[in-house]
């Protein structure tokens, strides 16, 4: 969740305290310096064979003044488990984490059904966990506060829709993530982008892009 992607990625200890009781809910890019995996050139391919493609760090949203790393494709959930949809993975899950230097982080998890009426299914309660994050969020943890939006639908073999979920912590910790779900046949694939900033400064059409990628990509 947004505000451990601040606490970690930048640093700054003003908000790590507090950043630390969000740490199973507010961490995206903290999850790859949590789990100790290294970045670096890694091929966008899994190793399994069979595993659907993820993207590479150039299909990501651009960054202003950084670069984006990513890890290697691992088998299993993400953790920890994303804030938005992270609840709904199973194990069968397959992820990758990338990040940059700076303030902006970003995660795929790919699931791969039996069929593509379990898939479509699957894509429909990742949607429902996505479209109520936000009162989820502030139940949770009362001193955080959570906004959403809607943004669309993005045309990409069987759909993908898009999320935004702007949060603001008590401390002063504001951060924008932005999530999507998307499906091709008997796979789908979730993607979250976060960084620090507010619904301004939500990359919606670079994400969009990418998100179209990643779904173009699953086979």
């Amino acid at each position: 969740m947004t505000a451990r992607v601040t606490t970690s990625v930048t640093g700054r200890t003003a908000s790590r305290t507090s950043g630390r009781r969000l740490v199973k809910l507010l961490a995206l890019t903290a999850a790859v310096a949590a789990s100790g995996v290294a970045l670096g050139a890694v091929p966008a391919a899994a190793a399994a064979t069979g595993t659907p493609r993820f993207l590479a760090p150039s299909e990501l949203p651009p960054h202003a003044s950084s670069a984006w790393s990513a890890g290697p494709v691992t088998p299993g959930q993400p953790d920890p488990l994303p804030m938005c949809g992270g609840a709904a993975l199973p194990s069968i899950s397959v992820h990758r984490a990338y990040r940059t230097d700076l303030d902006a982080g970003a995660l795929q998890v790919t699931v791969v059904e039996r069929s593509a009426q379990r898939a479509k299914d699957f894509a429909e309660l990742l949607r429902k966990d996505l479209a109520t994050c936000a009162e989820k969020v502030m139940q949770q943890y009362p001193d955080v506060t959570a906004a959403q939006k809607y943004y669309g639908k993005v045309d990409a073999e069987e759909g993908a829709h898009v999320y935004g979920v702007h949060t603001e912590a008590s401390w002063g910790a504001s951060d924008i993530n932005l999530y999507s779900v998307g499906r091709d046949g008997n796979t789908v694939t979730l993607v979250h982008w976060g960084q620090m900033g507010g619904f301004a400064d939500a990359q919606v059409a670079d994400f969009k892009k990418t998100t179209a990628t990643a779904v173009n990509k699953l086979y």
